[in-house]
């Protein structure tokens, strides 16, 4: 029982305009508007047809069916996908997916996110930081079901978007620091700039240039190609 979103045993009653539907994502479908996932109040068991309050199990006696492995009163969500591990985070508001905080995540108050608790005092925090859109699809990234990473700078990107871009750009598309370890890509760069010499009138031109990795101003010498911090 479910939709192609959600493993679960009831429909809900949209607060904002009174239809029946599986679940929020369905109702945004199928609505010009979104629902406000938490003002849900009433659902309908599917085995038995009853209405009545939003909960985990079947108030009708002659039913008393669980309506999901996972419910959230907080965010009125139901997921009866099995192994599926989802906690509440009551600093962001919603529900992740995760044994729970101080097992495998942890929050970080500045950034305002659950994060892997491998990363914590080894990221770089950035203020709000999910609560942005994907510099690729742009789509909301603090409410998105899909994965998302932290890139070696701080910024976030959906996995899937990420895998897609570095295939044609080494540089973090908000902020264009490097991705990676890229000594090999810029010793290639020297040569390659050794091999093209500049005309003689520009042979002693220079520029001045910020460099995105370290934020640093310098003086390098001119080039068509290439400017080295």
């Amino acid at each position: 029982l479910g939709c192609k979103h959600y493993r679960r045993s009831n429909k809900l009653k949209a607060n904002c305009c009174g239809g029946w539907f599986t679940c929020r994502f369905c109702h945004d479908e199928a609505s010009d508007h979104q629902i406000v996932r938490n003002e849900t109040k009433v659902m309908m068991c599917m085995y038995c047809q009853a209405v009545q309050p939003a909960a985990k199990r079947c108030a009708n006696e002659s039913c008393g069916k669980e309506m999901a492995r996972y419910f959230c009163p907080q965010c009125v969500l139901w997921d009866d996908t099995p192994a599926k591990s989802i906690y509440h985070c009551s600093d962001c508001g919603i529900c992740r997916v995760g044994e729970g905080l101080d097992i495998d995540y942890f929050h970080c108050d500045k950034c305002n996110v659950c994060m892997a608790i491998e990363l914590k005092n080894q990221h770089k925090c950035i203020e709000r930081n999910l609560e942005s859109d994907c510099p690729i699809c742009g789509e909301y990234m603090f409410t998105s079901t899909t994965t998302v990473i932290f890139m070696p700078c701080g910024h976030c990107i959906h996995y899937a978007c990420h895998r897609k871009y570095i295939r044609t750009s080494y540089q973090c598309p908000t902020c264009l620091k490097s991705l990676g370890d890229m000594t090999q890509y810029f010793q290639s760069l020297d040569a390659l700039m050794e091999s093209q010499q500049m005309p003689p009138q520009y042979e002693n031109d220079r520029s001045v240039i910020l460099c995105n990795d370290c934020e640093q101003k310098s003086i390098a010498k001119y080039h068509f190609l290439y400017h080295k911090c």
